[in-house]
């Protein structure tokens, strides 16, 4: 995503200065003036709460969002968009107290996170049935090692966005599901701060600063910093969250053609998380073992051993120039460099919980990347037809390093009636893995607009180099797997939009993905492909509504099942399978008037295995996805009368039964959960308190025990009831 500028009030005016600085005052002037022109990023906002015009890139005031650069690379009005598009905003994310990516998602259609409860390592998000890749300003956040994840922390984001479906025609090698892209916070024309404070459950000490605004006065050089940390525990005994973030951006505009805004980003977690994995099939769990249930408070691993440490930095800028008012050019650039070191205790596949036997298991990995965009909009009419034309290369080199060890007996623990503190030896190493990966993408889009139609074009091709290099301590050998896959995939979609609102789309798009490894015989997988396609109704009857229901049909081929010959030995694999996703999502956000907002959806989600090799899996649905799943939230807030200043809200989740093992034999139990809040704006007590606020927010409020997930290994509980309670101050 690349810088634009948006609509902001005219610079100060100098009485008798120099020339110089008068050109310069009138630069300044003439640039807060503009329009948002179209483009891929919003380096500039306008700081929240000003009133301005909405950008697809800045700060929403409120939960409804009118416009996405996700769906298209461009500054784009949703209701205009054909593909189905949700967007949380910084409002929600402060509303419903969010704490990580993944929760903030929860009140989404097509989705489904927060599958670990409690183990919050990884911010993994589905969508339509597949894990989700993740894009920080839509530039990807490479995730192809194994504990070395990049957590993006809320507090640094103005919004985060879920384009359901294929995307590879801009975004190059995804998930068939979809992705998500997660939008910073820049640096705003308007001054504005904000400081916060939070305490709550399991010890919560936590709080945050966002500074942002112009440096000189005539709003050339802009900055922002946003700064947070917070050391929480957990529902799990044992275990703490750790975290500080900063991230600082500048943005420069030395004319009024030009923006530049560098982004950076410092997050350093010591303590990121740990593994609860407990045993098959509600073992424990759902179903009682001897009459005793396992307490959602056991920890697994060994206290003294157990660890996992990430730290996390980037930087990266986004420069726009703009050749005419209908041809402009950009370029975002950002390098990642991630490490984590993880040490593990966990048990192996057992069914008796009161002796689970388990291993040891560390990593020490490092991934390091760098991420380019180039592209290059111009808007032209032919006709009767206005075209807006995007053309783009991109470029991804990703380098992922693991130091592996394991350990495959220690001593067993009961569940039950848990003692810690055994001793564990020296973690042998096992191997020593180098994987590389580098990948070149040129597109085309082309949105055409003719009358009340709007069709959307577009074209890539992709080109993906990996390499991974194992070395196996135990025989001190090196094993070699180059690898190289080609890709082009299609988008074509068509929207029809009439005077009241409604807007009736069609799409069909494509995905492809690399998949790691070889045959048996040696010879690389094939990348998988999917193909989808959607119709769906948008209906957006003003600024403050947004309602969407989409309908689709999705499918991924080469998927790798079990390789059935015997000759081939164990844990081989060959790609014969092929998975089925069709679906209905709904969704409503909706400001109802100034005290009430509405947020609902709805997803029926229908995903099957359609070809394997394994009779056990075929006709069977994946685990963990239900096919029904259900959210409701509204908030209302008090103006006027003895009330002024307070409100109140709640939601309602609902997440159906889900398939707990590859073959279908065991369900997880279907489960609803209630959130709640109450707020109030102490400006209603006098202008001496103008901008004090203040916030509790409760998920789960009835802290019922439940089940998220079951898998062939084993089952994760989810999360018990969380209070957080926020002081919040903006000037």
């Amino acid at each position: 995503m690349s810088p634009i500028v948006v609509q902001g009030s005219d610079a100060p005016r100098h009485a008798r200065t120099s020339p110089s600085r008068s050109r310069s005052a009138a630069r300044s002037r003439a640039i807060a003036r503009a329009h948002a022109p179209a483009g891929a990023a919003a380096a500039v906002a306008t700081g929240a709460g000003t009133g301005q015009k909405e950008s697809a890139f800045g700060h929403v005031d409120g939960v409804v969002a009118t416009r996405s650069g996700t769906g298209t690379k461009t500054d784009a009005a949703l209701v205009d968009t054909p593909v189905a598009i949700s967007v949380v905003t910084q409002d929600q994310i402060k509303a419903q107290g969010v704490q990580s990516v993944s929760q903030a998602v929860r009140y989404s259609p097509g989705v489904r996170s927060e599958v670990a409860g409690a183990d919050a390592r990884f911010d993994n998000i589905y969508i339509r049935g597949f894990v989700a890749d993740q894009y920080l300003d839509s530039l990807k956040l490479p995730y192809f090692g194994i504990f070395a994840y990049p957590v993006i922390e809320p507090f640094n984001l103005e919004r985060v966005e879920i384009l359901h479906g294929p995307a590879s025609v801009l975004y190059g090698q995804s998930s068939p599901g979809g992705l998500v892209d997660l939008v910073s916070k820049r640096p705003t024309l308007e001054p504005y701060h904000e400081m916060f404070f939070s305490t709550g459950s399991y010890g919560r000490a936590q709080g945050g600063v966002d500074l942002s605004g112009p440096i000189d006065k005539n709003k050339e050089f802009l900055y922002r910093v946003t700064a947070s940390g917070f050391d929480v525990g957990s529902q799990v005994d044992h275990t703490e969250y750790q975290r500080f973030s900063i991230a600082p951006s500048l943005t420069w505009r030395p004319d009024n053609d030009t923006t530049l805004t560098v982004l950076s980003t410092y997050q350093r977690d010591p303590k990121a998380g740990f593994y609860n994995q407990l045993l098959p099939n509600g073992i424990g769990t759902i179903t009682p073992y001897k009459g005793s249930t396992i307490p959602t408070s056991f920890y697994s691993g060994e206290p003294s051993f157990d660890k996992t440490d990430r730290t996390l930095g980037m930087v990266g800028y986004q420069l726009e120039h703009s050749f005419s008012n209908n041809l402009k050019a950009r370029q975002n650039v950002r390098y990642m460099d991630l490490s984590t070191d993880f040490a593990v205790v966990s048990p192996n596949s057992v069914t008796d919980p009161t002796n689970m036997t388990r291993g040891a298991y560390t990593t020490q990995e490092t991934i390091r990347s760098i991420n380019v965009d180039n592209q290059v909009e111009t808007r032209f009419n032919a006709g009767p037809f206005e075209h807006t034309v995007l053309a783009g290369l991109d470029y991804l080199h990703a380098v992922d390093q693991r130091l592996n060890g394991a350990l495959s007996v220690v001593p067993a623990i009961n569940a039950l009636n848990p003692v810690y503190g055994v001793s564990i030896g020296p973690v042998p190493y096992t191997n020593n893995v180098h994987q590389s990966l580098d990948q070149l993408g040129v597109y085309a889009q082309d949105q055409i607009k003719y009358d009340h139609w709007i069709a959307l074009l577009g074209l890539r091709h992709d080109l993906a180099q990996s390499r991974t290099d194992t070395l196996t301590y135990a025989t001190g050998t090196t094993a070699v797997a180059p690898k190289s896959d080609t890709a082009v995939t299609k988008r074509a979609a068509l929207l029809y939009k009439f005077d009241s609102g409604i807007a009736p789309y069609i799409q069909y798009t494509e995905s492809f993905q690399p998949t790691a490894g070889t045959t048996f015989a040696g010879s690389p997988f094939a990348p998988t492909t999917g193909q989808q396609e959607e119709v769906g109704i948008k209906y957006q009857p003003n600024a403050k509504s947004l309602y969407t229901i989409a309908a689709y049909n999705l499918i991924q081929q080469n998927v790798l099942t079990p390789d059935t010959d015997p000759t081939h030995g164990v844990g081989q694999r060959v790609q014969t399978g092929e998975i089925r996703s069709r679906g209905i999502e709904l969704e409503a956000k909706t400001e109802v008037n100034r005290e009430l907002t509405v947020l609902a959806s709805y997803t029926y989600l229908d995903n099957i295995v359609t070809r394997s090799n394994t009779a056990t899996q075929l006709g069977k649905h994946p685990v963990g996805m239900p096919m029904n799943s259900a959210s409701a939230w509204a908030d209302y807030t008090f103006h006027g009368g003895a009330l002024d200043g307070f409100g109140l809200s709640g939601g309602v989740r609902y997440v159906g039964e889900t398939p707990g093992t590859t073959a279908n034999t065991f369900y997880v139990p279907a489960v609803t959960l209630f959130d709640a809040s109450l707020h109030y704006d102490f400006s209603a007590l006098g202008p001496m308190f103008k901008g004090y606020s203040a916030q509790i927010n409760a998920t789960n409020i009835f802290d019922k025990t439940y089940v998220t997930l079951c898998q062939d290994i084993g089952c994760y509980y989810g999360l018990r009831r969380n209070v957080i309670a926020t002081l919040r101050y903006k000037w």
